[in-house]
């Protein structure tokens, strides 16, 4: 039987999602928790990829289990036994051929700046104290929505058969002391949140111009786009799929 778990996490201790040797990582630390209370070898699988600091607000992995699962139950040992900065909100039992990350249809990230010093936000957010011009931020994250190719802020030397994404929402909004970029998806690039953000803050500096961010793009160059912010500003916040699972 294949089971759906819905969990967030604060990425701040983990070497990211995915099981790394010699590193602590979150699938790492669920896999355990899940293969202890089930008494069974568990490898859940993730329905992406966060990097090392990054967090998730809403996560999704499957896992195959032969039996049926006392849910409630299950989650609330889970709850006891993961670390604090891990929680379990939910466990859904699907059917065989589901699946968290092909069966996904889009991906949201959010990106926090912190404009004033706040300690108890560290980790938590980015600390950029630079006036930042964010109507002209806005009018380039819209630009993102006419194009597909995102090469020039993806990593380089990644295995991937396309540098194809379609965006569906980009913008940054204000809260108080802080600057959200909230961006969707149906796929992304890896570090391709993290270096639109910072191509888009030069931008915001007036480093460079509109004309300047398209022809960033066409130029499929990572060269040309702008630094990589922190990840520990980054979070994964909703995953949406093509069937409902809750």
């Amino acid at each position: 039987m294949r089971y759906f778990i819905q969990f967030a996490y604060n990425g701040t201790h983990y070497h990211g999602w995915q099981f790394q040797p010699n590193a602590c990582t979150v699938q790492e630390t669920l896999n355990k928790g899940l293969s202890v209370l089930l008494n069974s070898s568990i490898n859940a699988m993730g329905a992406g990829r966060t990097d090392t600091g990054v967090h998730a607000r809403e996560m999704f992995a499957h896992f195959d289990f032969e039996n049926l699962i006392d849910i409630p139950n299950l989650i609330h040992k889970l709850n006891s036994y993961l670390p604090k900065d891990i929680a379990v909100f939910d466990i859904i039992l699907v059917g065989d051929e589901a699946h968290c990350r092909f069966d996904a249809t889009k991906r949201t990230y959010e990106y926090h700046i912190n404009t004033v010093k706040d300690p108890f936000l560290e980790q938590l957010s980015w600390y950029f104290n630079q006036k930042l011009d964010v109507a002209l931020m806005n009018e380039a994250a819209k630009i993102l929505l006419n194009h597909t190719n995102f090469q020039c802020f993806s990593k380089v030397h990644t295995a991937v058969n396309t540098f194809d994404c379609t965006v569906f929402d980009a913008y940054w909004k204000s809260e108080n002391n802080t600057l959200i970029f909230t961006i969707s998806a149906n796929r992304f690039l890896r570090n391709m949140v993290r270096s639109i953000v910072g191509t888009l803050v030069n931008i915001g500096l007036h480093k460079i111009s509109l004309e300047d961010f398209e022809n960033i793009i066409a130029s499929k160059s990572r060269e040309k786009a702008g630094f990589s912010v922190p990840a520990y500003g980054l979070y994964l916040t909703k995953i949406d799929y093509k069937y409902i699972i809750k």
